[in-house]
């Protein structure tokens, strides 16, 4: 992990918006839904920051941390209607596959992450509606929304995990209050699609990593409580 010493602003002590260097490294976190814990940590490499977007890069073979079931069981492969009920815990895994490139814009709910084929073949965007990312010394917070959209490269698109986020109601993760907002955000998003606006339109999936960027290790610490989250 990087010290810090690369933003322009300490954004844990002052809480201004203090923006990151290409190339450095920070954490991507998620909370446990219905709770405070952190369930999912991403080391990313920022690629650009500002007051516009935040971009960043999840390089394959990142150590992670992911959530499971008790007994060490894949979420995934528990019944949805069981998933959210039973006990969880959380293990340290590595991402496979190809990386992906995660883009936020600063107060919107959801973020965009692109996928590619081996060989940088552009698979799809894919919209992850979640919390606006609150920002800290060490990296971005959110919780997850269960809700997503698959954009493909010919501009159509698709809701996904619709049963997820039907589950997640039923089971008491998300009131009838947040459920409501997620599904105007969702909205949003379709209209920001179908306008092809930020980011879709600005020629990310064109984007390659810098190949001199390491792969950022997981830090023994990657669950603690940032400032803004003590009071």
């Amino acid at each position: 992990m990087a010290d810090g010493g690369a933003m322009s602003t300490e954004v844990e002590a002052g809480g201004s918006t203090g923006f990151w260097a290409p190339g450095t490294q920070i954490l991507w976190r998620y909370r446990e839904n219905a709770g405070r814990r952190f369930h999912i940590a991403r080391p990313v490499t920022v690629v650009r920051d500002d007051a516009e977007i935040l971009a960043v890069w999840l390089a394959p073979g990142t150590e992670c941390v992911k959530p499971v079931l008790a007994d060490g069981t894949s979420v995934h492969q528990e019944p949805l209607e069981t998933r959210y009920t039973k006990p969880r815990s959380v293990q340290r895994d590595r991402w496979f596959g190809t990386g992906v490139l995660k883009l936020a814009r600063p107060g919107e709910p959801w973020s965009v992450w692109l996928f590619w084929e081996p060989g940088w073949r552009f698979k799809n965007w894919y919209v992850n509606l979640e919390e606006p990312l609150a920002r800290w010394a060490g990296g971005v917070d959110s919780e997850d929304h269960f809700l997503d959209i698959s954009v493909h490269p010919d501009r159509s698109w698709h809701w996904r995990d619709e049963d997820e986020f039907a589950q997640a109601q039923r089971d008491g993760l998300m009131d009838e209050r947040v459920a409501a907002r997620v599904r105007e955000a969702g909205r949003a998003a379709v209209e920001t699609i179908r306008v092809w606006g930020p980011p879709f339109g600005d020629g990310w999936q064109n984007w390659r990593p810098d190949p001199s960027w390491a792969v950022p290790s997981l830090p023994e610490d990657w669950d603690r409580t940032p400032a803004h989250m003590s009071s």
